[in-house]
């Protein structure tokens, strides 16, 4: 029997009752029984909603971007909106990923995406895997293992998350060639360290999220392309074709200079790796393309088992592939949040009627196109709104500079232009910065 109360504080609610009474919020009853416990211990038992608050908000959920950031990594890189919707919009029982449905036998999981991505790409053959950083461990590791990887040390870079390419090229069991110097670099660098020791392939890095700048050099792929080992090509961004056959108006400037697979193979590349989740605008994956035969052989190493993508992944992105395909750029949501027109995102930004219409510079982000700006337009609300903006039903994530909050429309989905116009106002509205 519980111990009574003491005189003049009233009993606590029992844990199961105060879980009840949050069921409202529509979280698994585990969760607010969790909730309630630990308010009750803390003797606050009306805190149980707010801590329930806070689980749920713990939770995967969207967001609106308004950073400006196309590419913003913690907010999932490249958004999927349609393209994903395409692919799952019929309900998954099975699907045919590892069976050949014409003879009746066990298939192939890459004969699918893969597939379409390699003819994307002008490529032999193509693999995916679960991000890049996976698939350059497995390239090293199916090619070079045991053996020297010449790299340029302008080339050893680390990317978000602690991706270091000396650290990868350790973890895949191949050993660092460090050839050149940090701005400049030569084929005669990599041809040296060929001819002198045990070099099974030379790796060329995307620089990624920065730029060597004033008296640089380094050689074109083509000149590295007939020194007798592979030359794997880590492009990371994920540009399929210069020319982006799919979008109605070409290329838009900011890409200019951007290195794409197609060309990169074309150029001498034996291979070629690129994430899924960047200027492709897929979802996180690792895309190995180029000669079928090292392309096998990849496939074949142990890694590739733990490094494959699943059955989701795959789905996606071969709806995306059809879509690149069918060179409907602007049914890629990336590439139509990319392209939108200025003169449409100042007008979407005096609809919002909340704030200061302003010109802006989006970025790609992401670890891509390092300084380079892409022009768009937003609203300015004075002061630090960001935390208020966070606080909406649907999160908006701004930036803050000077103590003024910006939104960038580049990122935000004109369906969502309502619900950031009442996030603005709700923020405005409630005073202080």
């Amino acid at each position: 029997m519980p111990a009574p109360a003491p005189e003049g504080h009233a009993r606590p609610p029992s844990v199961d009752s105060l879980a009840k009474s949050l069921a409202a919020s529509g979280l698994p009853h585990g969760l607010l029984v969790e909730a309630a416990r630990e308010a009750i211990a803390a003797g606050d038992p009306a805190g149980a909603s707010a801590r329930a608050a806070a689980i749920e908000r713990s939770l995967l959920q969207p967001v609106i971007n308004a950073t400006g950031v196309l590419l913003h990594t913690n907010l999932g890189r490249a958004p999927l909106g349609a393209v994903e919707s395409a692919a799952v919009a019929t309900p998954l029982r099975y699907s045919s990923l590892e069976f050949d449905t014409r003879r009746g036998v066990r298939g192939d999981r890459h004969a699918h995406a893969a597939g379409l991505l390699a003819r994307l790409c002008g490529a032999e053959a193509a693999l995916v895997v679960n991000n890049c950083a996976a698939a350059v461990t497995l390239v090293l590791g199916a090619l070079a293992a045991g053996r020297g990887v010449a790299v340029s040390r302008g080339e050893l870079v680390e990317i978000g998350g602690g991706f270091r390419v000396p650290e990868i090229v350790a973890q895949s069991g191949a050993r660092l060639v460090e050839v050149g110097t940090t701005n400049r670099t030569r084929r005669q660098d990599y041809e040296a360290a060929v001819d002198s020791g045990d070099v099974a392939l030379c790796l060329r890095v995307h620089q990624s999220n920065y730029r060597i700048v004033g008296f640089t050099e380094a050689p074109a792929v083509g000149e590295l392309a007939n020194l007798g080992v592979p030359l794997v090509v880590d492009i990371g961004s994920g540009l399929l074709d210069e020319a982006c056959q799919w979008l109605a108006g070409g290329p838009p400037p900011w890409l200019r200079g951007e290195p794409a697979a197609r060309q990169t193979l074309a150029a001498g590349a034996d291979l070629v790796t690129f994430s899924g989740d960047k200027l492709l605008g897929g979802p996180q994956a690792g895309i190995i393309v180029g000669n079928a035969d090292l392309v096998t052989r990849c496939a074949r190493h142990p890694l590739a088992r733990a490094f494959r993508a699943g059955g989701l992944v795959l789905e996606t992105l071969q709806s995306l592939a059809l879509t690149y395909l069918h060179r409907r750029g602007d049914d890629i949501p990336f590439w139509r949040m990319a392209t939108r027109p200025v003169a449409e995102l100042r007008s979407r930004a005096a609809s919002i009627g909340v704030g200061e219409v302003r010109d802006m510079a989006a970025t790609t982000g992401g670890g891509t196109l390092p300084g380079v700006e892409i022009p768009s337009a937003g609203i300015v609300l004075p002061g630090d709104r960001a935390g208020a903006l966070r606080d909406h039903e649907v999160p908006v994530v701004a930036r803050v500079a000077g103590q003024q909050t910006f939104l960038d429309l580049r990122t935000v989905d004109p369906a969502d232009d309502g619900m950031v116009a009442a996030a603005c106002r709700t923020s405005v509205a409630g005073g202080g910065a």
